[in-house]
């Protein structure tokens, strides 16, 4: 009853627990709240960079299918523009215009080196997107055996302890196998977000890129009848 009364008046908080883990544990615990935190930035920034890659591929999609000539359309995005289909459209017709002589025939192979440059731009545009999403499947994989293995640590120093005061009372064990678990949680917490945001954002950004193929394809078969004209 009295090991009982004095297990009550222990302090549980994640504060306590922190303050009284021992300094192994404690580093876990700091890693694993670090990967959590950086994980939450990746993971409000690519939100925010696939809503505005939509938004921008919306907008593009109406001026290039309104019916305005594509060299006009070019000439007022220009080379060098700031949106991701407008990136690959430049990038198009830049080799669309060097294909030409100057007495306005085509240098043989046009084509190829349009899709080329189409699809260097995609894929530069898929590594934006991509970036920061292993960091995420990382955590996932790996913040569930680091706080596995800050409990474990702190399960053998709890144990360690106990065994030299040899007193297994509910007061002294508790506070030990707490502080141990909590490094086992952090790890969930990290890990169980980066799982579900990677796996939604990866998929995301299949869907833009795919977006980015497809545009590619039918801008291209529009350059190549009027290569066959």
């Amino acid at each position: 009853m009295e090991a009982t009364v004095m297990a009550q008046e222990i302090d549980f908080s994640m504060l306590a627990l922190f303050a009284r883990a021992t300094i192994t544990v404690k580093i876990v615990m700091i890693m694993l709240i670090g990967m959590s935190v950086w994980s939450w930035s990746i993971i409000i920034s690519k939100h925010i960079l696939f809503r505005n890659a939509r938004g921008e591929a919306t907008i593009f999609d109406r001026a290039f299918w309104s019916g305005e000539p594509l060299d006009e359309l070019f000439e007022k995005i220009g080379a060098d523009p700031q949106g991701q289909s407008e990136k690959i459209f430049a990038a198009g017709m830049l080799e669309w215009r060097r294909s030409h002589r100057q007495d306005g025939g085509l240098i043989a192979g046009a084509q190829s080196r349009i899709d080329r440059a189409m699809d260097v731009a995609i894929a530069r545009q898929s590594e934006a997107l991509n970036k920061g999403l292993s960091f995420l499947a990382t955590v996932g994989a790996t913040a569930p055996f680091i706080g596995l293995f800050g409990t474990v640590y702190g399960i053998m120093h709890a144990f360690t302890e106990i065994a030299a005061s040899k007193n297994t009372d509910l007061a002294t064990v508790a506070p030990g196998i707490a502080e141990a678990l909590m490094a086992t949680g952090i790890g969930l917490i990290a890990a169980i977000p980066a799982v579900i945001f990677y796996n939604k954002l990866n998929a995301d950004s299949e869907h833009i890129v795919s977006g980015y193929e497809a545009f590619a394809d039918e801008f291209a078969t529009i350059l190549s009848r009027q290569l066959d004209a």
